[in-house]
């Protein structure tokens, strides 16, 4: 008996030691762009202490560029990164490794934006005229597609980066790709300036993600656990978000105190309905879109969805 409770007692100090280990496990997560709206769920995650309850310690890190962060966790700088579908497509087509391991906004937000009153009624009369993109290698790429499908001709493309209200104010382009119908389209409302835009999935594109958690090897191999837990945590922090929209939206806003009270509650409106559900990923959509990239020159080899799909055991 004695012998039992001495090994009882050995076995309940490692176990004890064990997951305190475990608890510590931490994890840098690199965003897309400064904090917004569309990484509410991350913030309700964290704050709710969905991390912390699969033992894990998550940073929130902005980028200096919104390439860093693929880069970054292909390399296991980071371990984990917010992305684009498109981007991380290309990004796959040109070496790096990368793994995508949950879905953040399941259809897209980016379009073809303009403003209202200038004439434009379809994709054909932007013809002949100067066309901005917000992100080098992938907006102005897209722009070219989507030009292609849609019969624009000989239009001049313009990189604004995220100057996007003064570049169409003072006409020096007549659209601009890139823009979020969910956050930008308010900004420009709270100036006095009213948007239109071009819908991609509606003239041509194919449906896509627009936000995707991404993972490199290194972080899968040695931190599988917490990656795990991590999408756990995000996949309760989607059902949250749906049930108590108005608490998320708090639950965000008190984390990120110098966002724009206003604008953020007006997008997160608009987003709301674009957020995962749950986690897992629509194999047939990815890998149609990924034909319509190799088709239209966003990459240049075949990338097979299933391989970059990241699969939970």
């Amino acid at each position: 008996m004695m012998k039992n409770k001495i090994i009882g007692i050995i076995l309940a100090i490692t176990l004890l030691g064990s997951s305190t280990l475990m608890a510590g496990e931490k994890l840098k997560l690199m965003l897309d762009w400064f904090p917004n709206v569309d990484h509410l769920p991350i913030y309700v995650a964290n704050e709710k202490g969905y991390f912390a309850d699969q033992g894990i310690e998550v940073s929130i890190i902005s980028p200096s560029e919104t390439s860093d962060a693929l880069k970054l966790t292909a390399s296991g700088h980071m371990d984990i990164a917010v992305s684009y579908q498109p981007q991380t497509i290309i990004a796959t087509d040109q070496g790096l490794p990368l793994k995508v391991i949950a879905p953040l906004v399941v259809h897209p937000l980016t379009t073809l934006l303009f403003l209202e009153g200038k004439g434009i009624k379809e994709p054909s009369d932007l013809s002949n005229k100067k066309i901005g993109y917000t992100v080098p290698g992938l907006m102005d790429v897209l722009l070219d597609a989507f030009a292609s499908i849609n019969d624009i001709q000989d239009y001049t493309p313009v990189n604004v980066g995220f100057t996007i209200l003064p570049a169409l104010v003072s006409n020096k382009v007549d659209a601009i790709m890139g823009p979020f119908k969910t956050y930008e389209t308010v900004g420009m409302a709270q100036h006095g300036v009213k948007a239109q835009f071009f819908e991609l999935e509606k003239w041509g594109i194919p449906d896509y993600e627009e936000l995707i958690f991404v993972c490199g090897p290194k972080t899968l191999k040695e931190k599988p656990g917490a990656v795990k837990g991590f999408v756990n945590a995000i996949e309760k922090a989607f059902a949250y978000t749906k049930t108590h929209p108005e608490d998320a939206l708090a639950t965000y806003l008190s984390a990120v105190p110098a966002a724009d009270k206003k604008i953020e509650t007006l997008a997160f409106e608009l987003t709301r309905p674009y957020f995962a559900v749950k986690t897992g990923h629509n194999l047939a959509k990815w890998q149609a879109f990924a034909d319509f990239a190799l088709k239209y020159g966003l990459i240049k080899n075949r990338v097979d969805a299933s391989v970059l799909i990241h699969t939970f055991k």
